[in-house]
């Protein structure tokens, strides 16, 4: 009911309105309802003021989630401290009342180099953590034997030191999108309970469908090296139908083990090659088994201890092939032999810097690949991927997955670039330059190469000149170490182009460094302080800062291994 005045006034208002002013308010009122009847009050979604969210990440992919989650929870009303946990301030964590983490593995089950720190820390001192609630998402690869290994260790290190653990830890795949929105679903939900009953909900995880598979068939394997280079670096050109990727994205592989190793373990054994195995549900000879799905190179000291105690033997904690393993300490017999089988990791995937961008080359992929040698105990090994891809011929095929990596992309394309890869960091670069070159981008494009001899070792000597003669490439500065008395390299190259390059700093450019993590990355780094000291003008405090600036602001990026 509405009061006689107002009541008094709309018959005045209908007296006065023709048919038509009539049928107008009518729709309009209706419509009025309609909005009023479907509004819904606003409140929040969950029951905490604020929340710290950290993230250790090596390819971005953490940070990316993480981000998103820190968005999603400000729409819902928290205060969201975001941080990396290579910037987390370590004193803070006993202070902390709900917390967040998204952490990835690398390697062999440990953690990013950005949250080695934290991991560290937490594991090296008896905290009281009574106060903390908490929540790990995992990031990983099952095609590695410790997936998600770092995320565990954390979780439950948290939950050792008396934290609560507001949801049991998650683990992610390559393709983590439906998982991790799962997961954070779960943990709104966890939010929206009573703030004096915090329980674990206990959810089943969503299986992930897996990373997406295609085949690779070998159009091109050159050596790029010439005569008399100590090197061996390959371009090998595979078609593979409907491949997607981007520049800066690398290629996962997973490589074969040699022939004539797996005969002369079977050989020393003494088993049947053909004997039948049911790996991961599906049935293989031992000698296919032992070829394409299991590690038995430079096995790691967890796996020695297994197969010592196995064979009841006193075996030193070092790393070493199973087939020096089955000689120097043989197994007594088939069934013991089984048990080590049962040991073995799967063969790791290799990840590759992709060297072509699909604006160039419709469904194919490149990469640069240099065949690998090192010593361990005074024996010389070889790289297992690199010598499997650089002996494969041309036609023979091979299965491969692309590994995104959100860290290391190109800008828009009017910005320019400052590109610094020696050796096969060329690899990324190859992608961005004919990435810009076919979408006509631009933005200036400067590169930094280096490699021992300038006769034998520019790779893509040919293409680069090119580009540069057609202005895809405004500069080149190359830096070959051994080709006189005093060693030069890249980062002395950009010592003597200092004054420009921070000229194109302040004007914007983004700096891309990719290859050996150290020394290199870590003597360009340093060249590029000292550039940025001298030429703007700063002390190292500030110059130091500059750098980082550029860094939050996503404008030097690395790919460094």
């Amino acid at each position: 009911m509405i009061g006689e005045t107002k009541f008094s006034k709309l018959r005045e208002l209908i007296a006065d309105s023709s048919e038509k002013d009539l049928i107008w308010m009518n729709g309009y009122l209706a419509g009025l309802v309609s909005a009023k009847t479907h509004e819904e009050p606003v409140q929040k979604s969950t029951s905490i003021q604020k929340l710290t969210i950290v993230f250790g990440t090596d390819t971005g992919n953490s940070k990316k989630i993480a981000t998103s989650f820190a968005q999603r929870l400000k729409k819902n009303g928290v205060q969201v401290k975001l941080q990396g946990l290579d910037q987390y301030r370590l004193s803070d964590l006993i202070k902390e009342e709900y917390f967040l983490g998204v952490i990835a593995t690398h390697g062999d089950g440990e953690p990013p180099a950005a949250a080695k720190k934290f991991y560290e820390y937490i594991h090296a001192n008896s905290l009281s953590l009574t106060n903390l609630k908490y929540a790990v998402l995992a990031l990983g690869d099952t095609a590695y034997p410790l997936f998600c290994k770092a995320g565990e260790d954390v979780d439950l290190r948290l939950k050792t030191l008396g934290a609560t653990q507001l949801l049991p830890v998650e683990k992610c795949d390559t393709d983590f999108e439906e998982t991790a929105n799962a997961w954070l679903e779960n943990v709104l939900k966890t939010f929206s309970s009573t703030s004096t009953d915090t329980r674990t909900i206990q959810t089943p995880s969503k299986k992930t469908s897996g990373k997406k598979t295609y085949e690779g068939k070998i159009l091109t394997n050159v050596n790029l090296n010439g005569r008399g280079s100590a090197k061996q670096t390959h371009h090998i050109e595979l078609s593979a139908d409907g491949v997607n990727y981007e520049p800066g994205d690398s290629l996962g592989v997973v490589p074969h083990n040699s022939v004539d190793a797996v005969d002369s373990i079977l050989s020393t054994v003494g088993i049947n090659r053909n004997k039948k195995f049911n790996y991961r549900n599906e049935e293989y000879s031992l000698h296919d088994l032992l070829r394409k799905k299991l590690n038995i190179t430079y096995l790691p000291e967890r796996v020695v201890n297994k197969y010592a105690t196995i064979v009841q033997q006193e075996i030193p904690s070092i790393r070493m092939d199973l087939l020096n393993l089955v000689k120097i300490y043989p197994v007594k017999d088939e069934a013991q032999f089984e048990e080590v089988v049962d040991i073995l990791d799967q063969i790791t995937p290799r990840l590759y810097s992709i060297a072509s961008s699909l604006a160039a080359h419709e469904n194919e992929v490149h990469l640069t690949v240099v065949k690998n040698c090192f010593t361990v105990n005074n024996e010389v090994l070889q790289g297992l991927c690199s010598h499997y891809l650089a002996n494969l011929p041309a036609d023979a095929s091979f299965d491969f997955y692309i590994h995104k990596n959100s860290e290391f992309k190109l800008p828009a394309a009017e910005k320019d670039i400052i590109m610094i890869g020696p050796g096969t960091g060329i690899a990324p670069f190859r992608a961005f330059i004919e990435e810009r070159n076919a979408t006509g981008a631009s933005g200036r494009n400067w590169l930094f190469y280096g490699d021992q001899h300038f006769e034998s070792d520019f790779l893509y000597q040919t293409e680069i000149q090119n580009y540069l003669q057609l202005g895809s490439l405004t500069h080149v500065d190359v830096a070959f170490s051994r080709d006189q008395p005093e060693k030069i390299y890249v980062q002395h190259k950009i010592l003597k182009q200092g004054h420009e390059l921070f000229s194109w700093l302040e004007s914007g450019a983004h700096v891309y460094v990719c290859g050996a993590k150290s020394p290199m990355s870590d003597d360009v780094e340093q060249a590029l302080i000292q550039v940025i000291e001298k030429f703007g003008n700063k002390n190292s405090e500030q110059a130091l800062t500059y750098l980082n600036q550029l860094k939050e602001e996503g404008r030097y990026q690395k790919d460094v291994y």
